[in-house]
């Protein structure tokens, strides 16, 4: 049963944001998602929370200014998803406007695994360029102890830059950045692996200005022109957007929307037939984000990443195109995953469970986060899916995908410490985890995994609830309404609009069997409305819940309203 509440919202937090010039509409939502005073909306880069109050960024900013000035080789390790990427070209591209030697390394997931192992240490090393010295990890290395005292013992310094949650141990770094580190009170603790990397560019120019490295024949870089790849990053990345994260969204949404963007930025906007002059936080994680994890998912990120750090206009095109043939394969094979794993179901009850675990052999281990993710959307349960490590059959890696209240990390912890030997490795936050245990051993996974669940999920934590902004009154069902809503920065924590009421259904019909299209009544008005994948017919009158999305054809904007859920 899915119930479809409001958002509680505070008045007198709405008048005053009303007073202080925002639309009414836009002062109900922003109250309803905690914002109660006028500054708190503004998102210029003054807002920005100072460098300096991120732990190891000072002592970061020394050794980057130092291996610049003493022309040290550098080498970026990266990750293989879109923070990963984004943040490596971030590294990149910053560090040579300061005239470092730098390059990037990312490992391939399927014969590397993640993060600064041993063994991508050994690759730094043996590079035709030289060895490294300095290794720079993005988006991973917190959990690195091995791969680091892999690299202090060939004389190659390492500076960790992620946002990950540490283990217990911290690896022997020379500087780590980490807002999640134990004594950084840095207060955005939601930072993705872009925004550490571009914090730590902030504190080296700040750095390398007190050196007195800038005069007339090498004036001060520019940052911000880093910011449409920050944007794209901490979208992506699916971090909760505070103040500060929304800061850095706004910033790089504007620089993209005024044609200020990384030529592969542009080319993926083309490549996803989006207009970048009208972009949205939901362009970055739902068209973009998707394209630029697809390579690694299937392939190499490298591709991924030369696309964000050349400069060859045609080249990033070309890239762009690629990564948009890996992007359609990807949904294939996670639309025949996905068909898997609910035919795997059929047999089971999964109201009878509190959690949802299935390991097929045949699945890509790439997409098995995503398959994840749609079950967990589709029966609101925690979900796991495995698929083999490597061609051995001895492993299996998972992929998991959690609901609100429901810890996924914490979970995997009280099993390891309860079922001792039975995990490999595990890693995480609270709503996505991964780990790697024995093939045999995934029923013994699956029934520790539900025992938590069900210690831990109440009846009310498996009801699905939709939560809406609820009723918006007519008048502002225009397209100047929805461009409004469209600029504001929306993501996770932050949601996007959703409003509710109730209407007259006076047609419905199914598009390409799978999508029901909708015209709905509310007096003499009269909305047309889609609710993707679903072909369950509505009763004549119902109660919708819904956003608001602009639909042009032949020049003409019309208001569509794009069903989330509706009662039945």
């Amino acid at each position: 049963m899915t119930r479809i509440v409001t958002r509680a919202c505070s008045p007198a937090d709405a008048e005053v944001l009303v007073r202080h010039g925002l639309h009414p509409v836009l002062a109900r939502l922003y109250a309803a998602r905690g914002v109660c005073l006028p500054d708190e909306i503004e998102t210029g880069l003054a807002r920005l929370v100072p460098p300096a109050a991120l732990k190891g960024c000072d002592d970061a900013a020394v050794l980057l200014a130092d291996a610049i000035q003493q022309k040290r080789r550098m080498l970026v390790v990266a990750d293989y998803d879109c923070d990963g990427a984004t943040a490596c070209a971030v590294a990149v591209r910053g560090l040579r406007m300061f005239g470092g030697q730098i390059d990037y390394l990312v490992p391939n997931r399927f014969e590397y695994g993640y993060g600064l192992t041993p063994e991508i240490v050994a690759l730094a090393a043996q590079r035709a360029s030289g060895k490294p010295e300095l290794l720079i990890t993005v988006d991973n290395g917190i959990a690195s102890v091995e791969g680091v005292e892999a690299a202090n013992a060939l004389g190659i310094d390492v500076l960790v830059t992620d946002h990950h949650l540490p283990v217990d141990q911290l690896p022997a770094a020379r500087a780590i950045v980490n807002p999640n580190q134990p004594g950084c009170e840095f207060p955005s603790k939601c930072m993705a692996g872009v925004g550490v990397m571009f914090y730590v560019l902030l504190a080296l120019r700040a750095e390398l200005r007190r050196r007195g490295a800038f005069d007339d024949a090498f004036p001060e870089p520019r940052l911000d022109g880093l910011l449409d790849l920050v944007a794209l990053g901490t979208v992506a990345d699916v971090v909760k957007l505070d103040g500060n994260n929304r800061v850095l969204v706004a910033q790089g949404l504007q620089r993209i929307r005024k044609g200020k963007m990384q030529p592969g930025i542009a080319a993926l906007f083309r490549a996803a037939a989006r207009d970048a002059r009208n972009a949205s936080g939901f362009d970055l994680g739902f068209a973009l984000g998707p394209r630029l994890n697809a390579a690694g998912r299937l392939s190499d990120m490298s591709l991924g990443i030369e696309c964000l750090t050349t400069d060859d206009v045609g080249r990033a095109w070309e890239l762009a195109q690629q990564l948009d043939t890996m992007n359609r394969e990807r949904r294939e094979i996670e639309a025949s995953m996905r068909q898997q794993a609910l035919d795997d179901l059929s047999s089971i009850d999964p109201d009878g469970a509190t959690t949802i675990t299935l390991f097929n052999p045949a699945w890509h281990q790439g997409v098995i986060g995503i398959v994840a993710g749609r079950l967990k959307e589709k029966f609101h349960r925690p979900a796991f899916t495995f698929a083999l490590a490597d061609d051995s059959g001895r492993l299996v890696k998972g992929s998991g995908r959690s609901i609100a209240g429901f810890h996924l990390r914490d979970a995997l912890d009280l099993i390891s410490k309860r079922e001792p030997g039975l995990i490999v490795k595990f890693g995480g936050h609270a709503m996505a985890a991964g780990l790697t245990l024995a093939a045999a051993d995934v029923p013994r996974f699956t029934a520790a995994f539900e025992a938590v669940g069900r210690e831990w999920l109440t009846d009310d934590a498996l009801a699905r609830t939709v939560e809406t902004d609820g009723e918006l009154e007519d008048a502002y069902f225009t397209p100047q309404f929805v461009e409004m809503l469209d600029a504001a920065v929306w993501g996770q924590g932050f949601p996007a609009p959703v409003f509710s009421g109730e209407f007259d259904v006076a047609s419905q019909a199914l598009v390409k069997d799978k999508h029901l299209k909708l015209q709905l009544m509310r007096g003499r008005q009269r909305f047309n409305a889609i609710w993707f994948n679903h072909t369950d017919t509505l009763p004549a009158r119902t109660t919708v819940a819904y956003r608001l999305a602009s639909d042009t054809w032949n020049g003409v904007s019309r208001v569509q309203l794009i069903v989330e859920h509706a009662a039945s």
